[in-house]
Formats: C-alpha cells, sequence, structure tokens
C-alpha cells in the first residue's frame, strides 16, 4: 500500500490508487465484523422477547433491505471515486464546510460509540479474570491496544478482523449449542414470545437504526473495493451473516431462555467462552469506530485550516481522549447524545444520494480528476439547500409518529434536496 499507508496514513486526504485496492475477502470481513457484534445480539434478543420467530424474521428483512440500499448506493460512489464519506461529501452536495460539520458528526459518534464499546470490553476482561484488574486499569489497556492496531491502517483492520470473526462465529456457535440442546427448533418457531408486544414498525426501526451509522459510513472501507461488484457483494454478505444470521440465532435463544438479557445467557451458558463473545464483538467494532472517527478528522482539519494532518497521529490523540472518557465513565450520559445522532446522520446519505446518482451536479469534475488519480480542484463552500434538506430531514425525523425514523430523515432531506436545487438553478 506504499509508504503513505505504512505510516498510518491510509490516504485519507486522497483518492485510493489502484494499486492500493484490497481484495473481496478483506472488505468483506471488515463488514461482517461491524455486523457481527454483541449489540447486534441484544438487539435480534429484543425481537425475541417481543415478537415470534416469524415476525421477527420480516422485521429483520424490512431493516436490512434499507440498510443494503443504503450502503450499496454510498459504498458503490466510495470505491468508484476511492474515497471516504467526508471527503466524497465536499462534491455531493455538501461543500468544504458541509463536509468538515460530517467529518465532525461523523468523528464525534465514533468516538463515543469507541468509548462505549471499550467499557463493555473492560467489563468482559474485568470478568474474565475473576476481578484481579481494576475496570480503570482494563479500559486503560484495552483503549489503547485497539488504538495502536488502528494506527496501522485498513490493512491491519482486514487481519485481526478474519481472526476475530470466526472466533466470535466460533464463541456464539458453542453458547448456541448449550441452550438450544434442550429445546426443540419446531417448539421455538412456534413459541410466544416472553415480553410485551413489539410492533412491526418499532422492531424496523430498531434494525434500521441500530446500523444506519454503519451504512452511511461504508465508503470508509469500500474505497478500498476494486470494483462495484465487490461493493454488492460486501453489503449483501455482510446483511445475510451479520443482520439475518446474527439477529435471528439471539432470536431463538430470546424464545429459548424467555428472556432478552443475552449477555447473561451467553456468559452463563459458556463460562469465560461467553465473556470472549463480547471481547471480541468490541474489539472488532471499536477498530471500525475509531478509523471512521480518525478520517472525520483529518478532513475537517484539511478543510476548514488547510493544513493536512497524519491520519495515524490523529487516531492516537482520539484513542486516548475516547480511552479516558470511558475510564471517567462519563459515556453513561453519552448515549442519549448518540440516539439524537441517529437521527442527524441519515439526511446526510440521502443527499448524497441524490446528487451523486440524479444530479450529478459535479460528475464531470469527479471523472476528469479521477483520470488523472487527483481530486477536482473547485470545491464550494457550502449550497444554502444543502442545510434546509438536513434541517428538514432530521427535524422529520425526529418529529414524526409514523414509519421509520431514521428512513424518513433519509427520504425527506433527499426530496427536499432534489427539489430545492431544482428551483434554484431555474431561479439561477
Amino acid at each position: 500500500m506504499g509508504n503513505k499507508a505504512n505510516i498510518g496514513d491510509d490516504y485519507s486526504l486522497t483518492r485510493v490508487p489502484m494499486s492500493a485496492r484490497q481484495s473481496l475477502w478483506s472488505i468483506t470481513i471488515i463488514r461482517v465484523g461491524a455486523l457481527a457484534t454483541i449489540s447486534q445480539f441484544i438487539l435480534g434478543a429484543s425481537l425475541g422477547y417481543g415478537m415470534t420467530f416469524w415476525q421477527a424474521v420480516w422485521a429483520t428483512i424490512l431493516g436490512s433491505v434499507i440498510l443494503q440500499v443504503i450502503s450499496f448506493l454510498l459504498g458503490y460512489a466510495g470505491a468508484r471515486e476511492g474515497l471516504s464519506t467526508s471527503l466524497l461529501s465536499r462534491w455531493t452536495g455538501f461543500g468544504r464546510y458541509g463536509s468538515s460539520i460530517i467529518g465532525g458528526v461523523i468523528a464525534i459518534s465514533c468516538i463515543g460509540w469507541f468509548g462505549v464499546q471499550n467499557s463493555v470490553f473492560a467489563e468482559g476482561i474485568v470478568q474474565a479474570t475473576g476481578g484481579k484488574l481494576s475496570l480503570p486499569i482494563a479500559a486503560t489497556i484495552t483503549g489503547l491496544s485497539v488504538t495502536i492496531l488502528v494506527i496501522f491502517g485498513f490493512k491491519l483492520l482486514s487481519i485481526v478482523a478474519s481472526i476475530t470473526v470466526p472466533a466470535f462465529l466460533l464463541a456464539i456457535s458453542f453458547g448456541i449449542f448449550h441452550v438450544l440442546s434442550e429445546h426443540s427448533l419446531p417448539d421455538l418457531i412456534a413459541a410466544t414470545p416472553a415480553g410485551d408486544p413489539l410492533s412491526m414498525g418499532a422492531a424496523t426501526t430498531m434494525v434500521a437504526g441500530g446500523f444506519i451509522i454503519g451504512a452511511v459510513i461504508t465508503p470508509d472501507f469500500t474505497r478500498f473495493a476494486k470494483s462495484g461488484k465487490d461493493v454488492f457483494w460486501m453489503a449483501t454478505i455482510g446483511v445475510l451473516i451479520g443482520e439475518l444470521g446474527i439477529n435471528l440465532i439471539a432470536v431463538l435463544l430470546a424464545l429459548a431462555a424467555r428472556t432478552s438479557d443475552v449477555v447473561s445467557i451467553m456468559v452463563q451458558t459458556s463460562g469465560w467462552f461467553g465473556a470472549l463473545v463480547v471481547i471480541l464483538s468490541t474489539v472488532k467494532i471499536n477498530n471500525l469506530n475509531l478509523y471512521s472517527s480518525s478520517l472525520g478528522f483529518t478532513n475537517i482539519f484539511d478543510s476548514i485550516f488547510k493544513v493536512k494532518l497524519n491520519r495515524g497521529m490523529v487516531t492516537l490523540v482520539i484513542g486516548v481522549i475516547g480511552t479516558l472518557l470511558s475510564i471517567l465513565g462519563i459515556l453513561d450520559y453519552f448515549v442519549d447524545f448518540l440516539v439524537f445522532l441517529g437521527v442527524l446522520v441519515p439526511p446526510i446519505a440521502g443527499i448524497i444520494v441524490v446528487e451523486y446518482f440524479i444530479l450529478r451536479t459535479h460528475r464531470k469534475a469527479l471523472d476528469e480528476s479521477r483520470a488523472e488519480g487527483k481530486l477536482p480542484e473547485h470545491v464550494e463552500g457550502i449550497h444554502p439547500v444543502t442545510l434546509i434538506a438536513w434541517a428538514a430531514g432530521f427535524v422529520a425525523g425526529y418529529t414524526m409518529t409514523i414509519g421509520i425514523p431514521s428512513i424518513n430523515s433519509l427520504i425527506i432531506s433527499g426530496v427536499i434536496y432534489y427539489v430545492g436545487i431544482k428551483v434554484f438553478k431555474k431561479k439561477s
């Protein structure tokens, strides 16, 4: 991947050249790693606690189709241009300053999730060692270890995921074998849920909303893909294993155990192996949190201050900040803010998709500069229509009581952006 990637820069402010593109396996294993997590497991268990098996299947399929479409469209644009989400957004409606706002939203969101997941990781270590390590010491070790991994860039993320994803799936299989050996599969599929009924709309919202930020940052990883076909298979395999596979296993577990507390089920049935499940899932997802956060911050400094920071050094600084936040316990109050970001982020996808695939305002500049392996020379500040569309999408997602909030915000922002740009062009 050349010297730039070796020092941790990873083409954060340039196009990824074809010579540095990775195999389908490399990008797919990272995607599966982002989905095959304990949080996905908890989501599946919540569905199984409030729905029958087949209701949960349909909710998962509906939510997954939404994520698949968004991931593929954005991922395809990222692979075609070789650009991360925050860099791509400069020429897809957001301009220089809008892309900085996106970089900031993604970076803060991912630091928050890094800290939350690091706390879970550290608690898993404390449990696995029988309390011999204190939580602050465990959180320091886990946070800094993941930070060092991410400094070395995309290639190492893929190697780590190649080890942890199969191990995670093996550990889950171990727990399932224990629980399901006491129940027949047909009985579980026919079982009534133990908890309060969950509506199809609420369940689909949980599935789509749970990974919507992951879908929006898809270009951060698909910029290393060799073709659009690779992006399609990465998104499809990720959904089949990570969404359908993990969700439905967790649904069955919840129906069998008559509870939604899957973490305790896993630890009870698998002992230290159950703790390993928690640990491995948080390592994988935290790699991605930190990686996307570092890309967001390098874009902010380049856009606003014209300073090109090294992504590796940025990773070190934000890794230390995220680790400190998890040690101080500030993150207990951060989750509400992260939920708020879950409605703020989807409109970004709506605007980028409409601009890149339908309006194509900057497509000529992107095509010409791509042929030379450079970025387009001209970047506008930010279009007022973008801000209006983003704000309208956010308000719709936050206030509308029908449909799926994250999807409402995405569609409404896209429609308003399209109409607004058409009107603006007619007047000018």
